[in-house]
């Protein structure tokens, strides 16, 4: 049986734990066409010779485990817990008052949990949390490359809303990681 919860604090072993990666064998490529009449971008989903593979575990450090810590303790964020109280994913969530909406900073679950409903239902928590606040929208970011999540989020309702050519580094576009933000509306 699994209980969602808020989540209330973040260390490191729980991060290096959840925030593990992913591995696809597609990717979405950019194509971006500027002129004065006009500009466009668009997305391409592309088969690669070899499964991609990201891994997180560098980019876990204690100023980041702060700062999680810092965003759960202001009350937004969520966890699904065991019987046993074993945390097996996270939704860590920042509200934006300027803007009405509650930004998901991480959403992972546990890669053996996957595929149990789990995340549908940290998400489904999410969303009821945002509304009871009179917030109008979740906004997530991920990567191009992350094609499992764009399409799991796809799945619970949200849609592509931006895209950023070189939120990551100078050089993401045409053939990096590019950024890809997500909304579901309330």
């Amino acid at each position: 049986m699994i209980t969602i919860a808020p989540l209330a604090h973040i260390d490191l072993p729980l991060l290096q734990r959840l925030v593990t990666g992913y591995a696809t064998d597609v990717v979405y490529r950019a194509a971006k066409n500027e002129s004065d009449g006009g500009t466009t971008i668009s997305l391409y989903l592309t088969e690669l010779p070899q499964p991609y593979i990201k891994r997180y575990g560098d980019l876990l450090d204690g100023d980041v485990v702060r700062r999680y810590d810092a965003i759960a303790q202001a009350g937004h964020s969520f966890a699904a817990y065991e019987d046993g109280g074993q945390c097996v994913g996270i939704a860590v969530c920042e509200q934006q008052v300027w803007n009405a909406s509650l930004t998901i900073r991480e959403f992972h679950v546990e890669p053996s949990s996957q595929g149990q409903g789990i995340g549908r239902r940290l998400m489904e928590a999410v969303a009821e949390h945002a509304e009871a606040h009179h917030l109008r929208a979740l906004v997530c970011e991920t990567q191009s490359t992350n094609v499992p999540a764009i399409r799991f989020y796809r799945a619970l309702g949200f849609t592509l809303d931006g895209i950023d050519l070189s939120f990551y580094s100078n050089h993401d576009y045409p053939d990096g990681e590019i950024a890809i933000f997500m909304k579901r509306y309330l």
